[in-house]
């Protein structure tokens, strides 16, 4: 087995990158999920309420796309609705207000008026901040359930990474076009963009095999597979066009769940940092 692709989304629900390489932390790879949106309740804003996020993409500013670390994180965000926007992570000292992803509630840093106005005026909405996870090291603890006590995680929904295999897209696809033919409707497979997953594991044969693994090894990177993904409506949007539809919710709902959730990808927490790349090997420990 070989990795496929690496994803990094350096803004929660918006556009992601496609590096060679990542740098792996404890929390997760460089640079992902830094960066969030919240109404001024401090409450998370998702795709999932504005599918417009999906069509901002944020790149480094320097030309460190063919490394594993953007050294200064300065990125520029690019959306339909106004110029590019700078944006540096905050310095110190921070200001920081109460956030709630999920149920999570902890501190995040605002990113300042500038880029609040930016992502407001693609939302059509007065009261988005963005904020920053200024220190991913300390701020949110994993899921205790499945995670050590040190575990942490940035804005992800609940693991530092999240790993898929084409395998079990191909199957996916297979069973949902038989259930489309079922019900005499026609039905475009699913793209893995979708899932929107760190790791793409390719020449893997049988499809969901990652369900049953513990433990991994990606290139030199040690990791623990903690718990399948369960997945939300945000995966029934397609993030190019913006339609929403049933699919894959309503296929794995019928063929792949976990826990009465359905399921695609697992989460993974790793046990020591390095870097990873396109084309490692991985192997089931």
């Amino acid at each position: 087995m070989l990795v496929s692709s690496l994803h990094v989304y350096p803004i929660k629900s918006a556009g992601g990158l496609n590096p060679p390489a990542i740098k792996v932390e404890k929390w997760g790879p460089f640079g992902d999920r830094r960066w969030m949106l919240v109404d001024g309740d401090g409450v998370l804003i998702s795709a999932r309420q504005a599918p417009r996020l999906f069509v901002v993409t944020a790149e480094p500013e320097s030309d460190s796309l063919d490394a594993p670390v953007n050294p200064n994180g300065i990125l520029i965000a690019r959306g339909p609705h106004a110029e590019p926007l700078r944006l540096v992570p905050p310095s110190p000292p921070y200001e920081r207000i109460p956030v709630r992803l999920h149920r999570d509630s902890f501190e995040a840093t605002l990113a300042g008026p500038h880029a609040d106005a930016w992502f407001g005026s693609l939302l059509g909405r007065s009261d988005v901040r963005l904020v920053w996870m200024d220190d991913p090291a300390t701020r949110r603890p994993v899921d205790p359930m499945y995670g050590d006590p040190g575990d942490r995680v940035g804005f992800a929904d609940g693991f530092p990474l999240l790993i898929t295999t084409l395998a079990s897209l191909r199957q996916l696809n297979a069973w949902i076009a038989e259930d489309a033919r079922e019900r005499g409707e026609p039905q475009a497979p699913v793209t893995m963009q979708r899932f929107r997953p760190n790791v793409v594991i390719a020449d893997l044969e049988e499809p969901f095999a990652e369900d049953h693994w513990k433990r991994i090894q990606i290139g030199d990177v040690m990791f623990r597979v903690v718990k399948p993904c369960t997945r939300c409506i945000m995966t029934t949007i397609e993030p190019r066009t913006l339609a929403k539809g049933k699919e894959p919710l309503r296929t794995l709902a019928r063929h792949h769940k976990w826990n009465g959730g359905a399921t695609f990808g697992m989460n993974i927490t790793p046990d020591q940092e390095g870097v990873i790349w396109v084309g490692d090997v991985i192997r089931v420990l």
